[in-house]
């Protein structure tokens, strides 16, 4: 029986993955006195922004963190609004019962910029972020299980990257991959053989709408 929903939020809630990166790019080449390559920012993705940034600037962590927020704040108009579909979606989750959580990367104060930018943040019942150690992922997944009390099979966790799905296997939660996103790799995400794949958040809401109107009568009927 499906309880809760969780949700990685770059490149599955938003299309926020490219202001990322731009966010990082201004931040950190005056300070490193040249310019960073979409690949080389990528490639230490898995901390938070802190964890970039002391990755590749790290005798100017301080001035670097607080570069890279200033450019995500003045330019998150690169990406205005969620994915066409997720607020409805969001909104019905907790029409149905459900348990909605956040589980990102993100450092907590993107991740609150973010969800100050497009009016969600009262739909996430729990919200979990990065660190700039390392990934986190499953420790989140854990400690949003824990909080609501749900087994593993209860729980549903929704990401765009390979990473996604192996955090979320990791915990024993069924993983759907987000496929909707310009940025999301299909075949890599079908090697990984989620449990689930949704090429659009139209896709995910009917399904999610027949699993939990189903767990809805089981319930009714018990």
């Amino acid at each position: 029986m499906l309880k809760a929903v969780l949700f990685d939020f770059d490149g599955t809630v938003g299309n926020t993955l490219p202001l990322c990166i731009a966010a990082f790019q201004k931040a950190i080449t005056p300070l490193a006195g040249r310019s960073f390559s979409e690949r080389e920012i990528v490639a230490t993705f898995g901390p938070s922004e802190e964890g970039t940034i002391r990755a590749l600037i790290p005798q100017f962590y301080e001035q670097g963190v607080e570069g890279y927020l200033h450019y995500y704040r003045e330019l998150h108009s690169m990406c205005p609004a969620p994915f066409p579909g997720i607020p409805e979606l969001l909104g019905d989750l907790k029409k149905w019962g459900a348990a909605v959580a956040l589980v990102t990367g993100k450092g907590a104060r993107s991740c609150r910029i973010s969800l100050e930018r497009y009016g969600i943040a009262e739909y996430f019942d729990a919200v979990e972020t990065g660190s700039p150690d390392g990934p986190v992922k499953p420790e989140g997944i854990r400690a949003v299980l824990e909080k609501f009390r749900l087994a593993p099979a209860e729980a549903l966790y929704i990401g765009d990257t390979a990473s996604d799905i192996a955090a979320s296997r990791s915990v024993g939660v069924p993983a759907a991959a987000a496929a909707w996103a310009q940025t999301a790799e299909l075949s890599e995400l079908r090697r990984n053989r989620p449990d689930l794949l949704f090429t659009t958040v139209a896709e995910l809401h009917a399904y999610l709408q027949k699993q939990l109107s189903r767990d809805s009568v089981g319930k009714t009927e018990e």
